[in-house]
């Protein structure tokens, strides 16, 4: 049976930050075993570029620079946490601006080495936007 509507349920925005190791920043909402990008839904009235930088800003306590975000890409894969739902998300890229901590909905931060090495699929905590999309993105950039 095919599905009305749109290719997936839900749209978010999110963002990576790598540190100065090359480690990619991850968060764990509390409740769920799964690890993604910070961010979250867009308000209504809100741009994408505001709703990032507020998303961040409430989850993991850094504030970020409007002009030093840009888009890496958009992506739909399965939510991490809503099994049989669909999400698309315009990812960004922002440079970190300092040293975040667990806020609001956030209960856990993970620091993930971004390595052409690693079978991310392999880890089974990781979200499947981060597996199918961003990792392979950012390991190209290396890459490239």
């Amino acid at each position: 049976m095919t599905r009305p509507g749109p290719a997936f349920d839900f749209f978010v925005v999110s963002c990576t930050l790598i540190d100065e190791h090359g480690r990619l920043l991850l968060v764990r909402k509390r409740g769920t075993h799964r690890f993604m990008l910070p961010g979250g839904k867009v308000e209504q009235g809100e741009t994408h570029l505001a709703a990032i930088v507020r998303e961040v800003s409430e989850e993991i306590s850094l504030d970020l620079d409007p002009a030093s975000i840009t888009l890496l890409g958009t992506w739909s894969a399965g939510a991490a946490n809503e099994p049989g739902l669909v999400i698309s998300s315009d990812v960004f890229t922002a440079p970190l601006p300092g040293a975040p901590a667990a806020s609001g909905e956030i209960e856990e931060l993970r620091w993930l080495p971004v390595d052409p090495t690693t079978d991310y699929a392999a880890d089974a905590t990781l979200s499947p936007m981060l597996v199918e999309h961003v990792l392979p993105a950012l390991v190209a950039r290396l890459d490239g």
